[in-house]
């Protein structure tokens, strides 16, 4: 069993990967942190909460972390999750207070506490990681890898070239992609090619609690990607990126040297990597490069329709 520290600003998607993580034997989830990204942290902090009131996982511990980027100003995602963060999911108020500890003190603590090392998905915003790498510099032999949604070696969702979690934080990404943890780049040119579909949603949504809170959630979601893109369906981004650490045959990836773009706009935030080694650049990431999507769609509805 692999043990692992969920990062992420919650979310759609975010939500659907801390589900699929609790519902998943192969991996143990020691806590949730959270960050300004889709929304501010006070509310993807709530939403971390309420997702785990959703499931009965009060024993999870949830603690908030940075509040804006290292250096530039905060932009959140309202335009694709809404102003909760989670608008359409229909869950009540977060029953809790997150731990009174600012996330990178609280994973920094619980890696120490930890026999072998730990592996942090990220799928938000940078910024608590390369916090943590900064402050707390031995927890590069603490980490046994770092995956992250986030990148793209070929287009952009915030921008024609920059994916929205990696142009939020860039000189956080640029941090992260030179620390010497290995890290795994699950990007758009993998999650936009594994559509949840209508299909699969009613499979949800007859499930159980779970599958109806992710059907929920499916209805206000997809209709972005419907007006943006013409889908009839909508990635899951940030689950996809946890179903990588469950099942390590889903994604195809090459080890390569990524560089982020921490320049003006319009190429801030942007991942250039070398696929073909034209740069010669030292390979620095694990970049995904395919996915088996009728896979990973199987063991997201089967996994989530077990929870309560």
């Amino acid at each position: 069993m692999r043990r692992i520290i969920h990062d992420c600003d919650p979310g759609h998607d975010d939500a659907v990967a801390l589900l699929l993580a609790l519902a998943s034997p192969e991996v143990e989830l020691l806590g949730v942190t959270t960050v300004a990204g889709n929304q501010t942290v006070e509310k993807t902090t709530a939403n971390a909460i309420r997702v785990l009131d959703c499931v009965q996982r009060e024993d999870v511990a949830v603690a908030g972390g940075a509040t804006r980027p290292l250096v530039r100003e905060r932009h959140v995602a309202a335009h694709v999750h809404g102003e909760t963060g989670l608008d359409g999911s229909g869950l009540p108020s977060p029953s809790r207070a997150p731990a009174p500890v600012h996330a990178i003190d609280w994973i920094a603590r619980t890696l120490a506490s930890q026999p072998d090392p730990v592996t942090l998905v990220a799928t938000g915003p940078l910024t608590n990681v390369a916090l943590l790498l900064a402050r707390y510099p031995e927890v590069e032999g603490q980490l046994e890898q770092i995956v992250l949604m986030g990148g793209a070696i070929g287009e952009g969702n915030i921008t024609p070239a920059a994916e929205f979690n990696l142009w939020a934080d860039p000189e956080a990404a640029h941090r992260v992609f030179t620390s010497t943890v290995k890290v795994t780049m699950v990007g758009l040119d993998v999650t936009h090619r594994a559509l949840l579909t209508p299909e699969r949603v009613e499979q949800l949504a007859a499930s159980s609690g779970a599958g109806r809170l992710v059907a929920n959630m499916y209805a206000f979601y997809a209709e972005v990607y419907r007006r943006r893109y013409g889908w009839s369906g909508a990635p899951v981004h940030d689950a996809l990126a946890m179903a990588h650490v469950i099942d390590g045959n889903l994604l195809e990836t090459q080890h390569r040297g990524v560089v982020i773009d921490t320049g003006p706009e319009p190429s801030r935030g942007r991942t250039y990597v070398d696929r073909w080694g034209i740069s010669e650049w030292t390979p620095n990431a694990h970049v995904a490069v395919g996915v088996d999507a009728e896979r990973f769609l199987t063991l997201l509805v089967e996994r989530i329709g077990r929870l309560p």
